[in-house]
């Protein structure tokens, strides 16, 4: 890390220029800088422009650096407004790196307004029009000219980005989709929901609700990344959308849209279907696709059970020396089936079913003793008050009932749940992809990568960039600020990464020779989460409490020489965390944004 004090002083840099008429212009340019040393390298950092200041202005703040006293410190500066500037600096130097601008299209209004939106979602997350009078009170607003910016004005930034989306999304397939930097050809895809407030979107429907908010219009979105979970596309679909349609319009964008004729569509049971399935073989054959589209998912329980059936593949002997363990069936012609059993998976399965037919066998037990005291008698009053409770923990299927008008018997069906508890812990992953290209334990990580998708949507929808609920009543306004959001999480998602040094985040997870076992946390991340330091002492923080810290870093408006003197956008003195943090994006602290 570099050794940096907090002492500056006034460098003068002098240029001269002949024009074309032979005339010699001479240019003085004067600036506060800071000097340190960066390892064996001797650097410079800009904290401020004096070039505006009168000469002898500048001759004062040089002679105060200098230790000399000229005049009382209220008479000779006074600090006029200062803004927070650190979050916003920190977060669009992350973006200029990831060459977001060029990204989103051709400079402009339009481009200008739209990229503020989604810097502001993912440091200070709120409605538009609350964002744009936050624009005001940052370095973005001034910096990137949007401040004051018109209701009118943002909507239509926003149409303008959707208008762009696919071009958008292609230049990022392009960049982690491509065969060069995904050499298993692989891509995932799930499906989230977000409620509504108001009843006129035409997107707005009711349906699963993954938000629990089963009596509120919601919209569903379908988010496609690499195997790392970086953000690539999403769709937005209708509220009452099913897994399996949203995954046909997945497909359609990367066979079609991206050009990607060869590529494994990774989903979950509920995502990618037999049916699903059957039509991905029907593509593939038709000649006038010439695509090779793959998938990799798993079994549903009764596809399991059935593998399981007496004489099938999948009996408990295949775990006795591994967890993992390829089998096949006349039922998957050219596919491969990986069986994996977690046995930590299955103690937590027994222990929560065991736990839920006791609650249930507790909802039970009033009625119980209602019929045996008499108090409760007729098989179809008896029946109502059974129905009412039996499935309140879904767990009716391993309960046995018995009425009669004056009696009340409640069992267990032990042979089934034993039959089930036989099957705790083990799943089975079906794909399409050949053993040379991906051994079992490869196909186990591919699947398990899905846990990035799912850590995206808590990014998107609570933990980052709060993107419910939804407000807009336009159709195209509410995929606009969908799309916002997903290059918000784009960006976050590479800003978790760089800055993962100064939060919580495991930098170095271990290496897992076992697919199946579940995730575990280095020492060194315990450590930090435990002290709340890093090895050298120094404080981490979450990745929004670092923002928040960043913000700290000030832009201040100094006037010099009385209410009439010129003023001089200054820094603040950076906190050792702030330095750390623009270290750690490969840049130093920029006094404006551009």
């Amino acid at each position: 890390m570099s050794n940096r004090s907090g002492a500056v002083h006034v460098v003068r840099v002098r240029k001269s220029h002949t024009d074309k008429h032979g005339q010699v212009h001479d240019y003085q340019s004067a600036y506060l800088r800071r000097t340190f040393r960066d390892g064996g390298k001797v650097r410079n950092e800009t904290v401020a422009n004096l070039s505006a200041l009168p000469a002898h202005v500048i001759d004062w703040v040089e002679a105060g650096l200098k230790g000399h006293s000229l005049v009382p410190a209220d008479a000779a500066a006074t600090v006029a407004r200062s803004v927070p500037h650190g979050h916003v600096a920190a977060v669009w130097a992350q973006a200029v790196a990831l060459d977001l601008p060029g990204l989103l299209g051709p400079a402009g209004r339009h481009r200008d307004l739209a990229l503020a939106l989604i810097i502001a979602r993912v440091v200070h997350p709120a409605s538009k029009l609350a964002t744009a009078s936050w624009w005001d009170d940052t370095t973005l607003g001034a910096d990137l000219d949007v401040a004051g910016a018109s209701t009118d004005e943002t909507y239509a930034a926003m149409d303008w980005l959707l208008g762009r989306q696919d071009t958008i999304e292609a230049k990022l397939a392009k960049r982690h989709l491509a065969p060069e930097v995904n050499p298993h050809r692989m891509a995932l895809f799930d499906l989230s929901s977000s409620w509504l407030e108001g009843t006129h979107c035409p997107l707005a429907a009711r349906g699963y609700s993954r938000d629990g908010k089963k009596n509120r219009a919601q919209i569903e979105y379908g988010l496609l990344t690499d195997p790392a979970g970086r953000p690539v596309a999403i769709r937005v679909f209708a509220g009452n959308t099913a897994d399996p349609t949203a995954f046909i319009d997945a497909v359609k964008i990367v066979r079609d849209k991206f050009k990607l004729t060869t590529m494994v569509m990774v989903g979950d049971r509920g995502m990618v279907t037999a049916a699903r399935i059957d039509a991905l073989r029907a593509d593939n054959a038709d000649p006038k696709r010439d695509s090779d589209l793959g998938w990799l998912t798993a079994l549903r329980a009764p596809a399991i059970k059935q593998l399981a059936a007496a004489g099938g593949p999948l009996q408990p002997t295949l775990f006795d020396q591994q967890d993992l363990a390829e089998i096949s069936h006349p039922d998957y012609p050219g596919e491969r089936l990986i069986a994996c059993r977690n046995p930590f998976l299955a103690d937590d399965r027994a222990r929560k079913r065991g736990e839920l037919l006791a609650a249930t066998e507790d909802l039970l037990a009033p009625v119980v003793a209602a019929v045996t005291a008499g108090r409760l008698h007729g098989a179809d009053q008896i029946g109502l008050k059974v129905g009412k409770v039996i499935n309140t923990y879904k767990m009716a299927k391993h309960l046995e009932v018995a009425i009669t008008d004056t009696t009340l018997e409640v069992t267990r069906k032990r042979d089934q749940i034993a039959a089930e508890a036989a099957l705790d812990g083990i799943y089975v992953l079906r794909t399409s992809v050949p053993a040379d290209t991906l051994d079992p334990a490869g196909v186990v990580g591919a699947y398990k990568d899905l846990a990035n998708v799912e850590r995206d949507f808590r990014s998107i929808k609570a933990d980052d960039l709060d993107l419910r609920p939804i407000y807009h009543r336009l159709e195209d306004r509410v995929r606009a600020h969908v799309l916002i959001a997903m290059l918000a999480a784009y960006l976050t998602w590479h800003l978790r990464k760089a800055l993962a040094p100064l939060t919580f985040t495991d930098e170095h997870p271990p290496t897992h020779t076992d697919p199946v076992a579940p995730a575990t946390r280095s020492t060194a991340a315990h450590r930090k989460a435990s002290r709340r330091t890093d090895a050298s002492g120094q404080p981490v923080r979450s990745f929004r409490t670092l923002l928040n810290h960043l913000a700290t870093l000030t832009r201040n408006d100094i006037r010099y020489g009385g209410p009439d003197g010129p003023i001089v956008p200054t820094l603040a003195v950076p906190t050792e965390t702030q330095r750390h943090a623009f270290e750690l994006l490969h840049t130093t602290i920029p006094l404006n944004l551009r």
